[in-house]
């Protein structure tokens, strides 16, 4: 079932009306956040914090690295942070490259879409090509994968995908940004351009689409499932 702050009745004209699709990456086009939250909460606990894999989703997930970093500097007093990012990062991409997947459904989404779409993702880029580009989905966004690193202020900052709007020569006004956490959707408002808020069915925080809904996102989709029919949607309202 969709479920939306907007009421979309007797709309048409589609994704024909959409300049661009932006995509968030961890948790939206792949299912990399239980294993990074998992290695970060291991990482972490080799350097004596007391922290489980689930507490350290709840706390870090959305965040860039470098608010993660900080975050760590902060609350648990780490001094050498590169090094324990550096222990983190070899752990991460093994793992990535054991068992990092596609959230399911979405290569057919991504796929079917006929009109321009990118990557904007917090993650570096060296996380992104040891995640995102060990899958077949990385040919799909040919050079249009674009990292906080290209742009002064990670989201939730409309940087980084005004940066994407001006690369792709897209009104901001008729682009698109689905993604998983609020950072996302309020970098959207800021942008001026519609945002959609994503859930993974499998995601074990409470109260994912609640929250989505309540930050402004325009729409809500629970799994790739529901994700089409909402672009159609949003896509005629543009």
């Amino acid at each position: 079932m969709l479920t939306s702050r907007v009421d979309y009745p007797g709309i048409t004209g589609g994704m024909s009306s959409i300049d661009l699709v932006i995509f968030d990456c961890d948790g939206v086009l792949i299912d990399s956040e239980p294993i990074a939250s998992r290695t970060l909460a291991e990482t972490l606990q080799g350097a004596g914090i007391a922290i489980t894999a689930a507490e350290a989703h709840a706390k870090f997930t959305g965040n860039s690295e470098s608010i993660i970093a900080e975050m760590c500097r902060r609350e648990y007093g780490i001094i050498d942070v590169a090094a324990l990012f550096e222990a983190w990062h070899r752990h991460l991409f093994e793992e990535f490259a054991r068992s990092l997947t596609p959230i399911p459904g979405i290569s057919e989404v991504v796929k079917s879409l006929d009109r321009p779409k990118c990557v904007a993702s917090n993650s570096t880029m060296r996380r992104l090509r040891n995640s995102l580009g060990k899958l077949d989905l990385w040919s799909a966004f040919a050079e249009g994968v674009f990292s906080a690193e290209f742009v002064s202020r990670p989201k939730p900052a409309p940087d980084l995908l005004l940066h994407c709007a001006e690369r792709f020569r897209a009104r901001p006004a008729r682009c698109v940004m689905i993604d998983d956490s609020v950072h996302g959707v309020a970098a959207a408002i800021a942008a001026g351009m519609t945002a959609i808020g994503f859930v993974d069915p499998a995601d074990p925080r409470p109260g994912r689409r609640a929250l989505l809904d309540a930050a402004g996102a325009a729409a809500v989709a629970t799994g790739a499932g529901e994700l089409t029919a909402i672009l159609e949607h949003v896509g005629g309202r543009l």
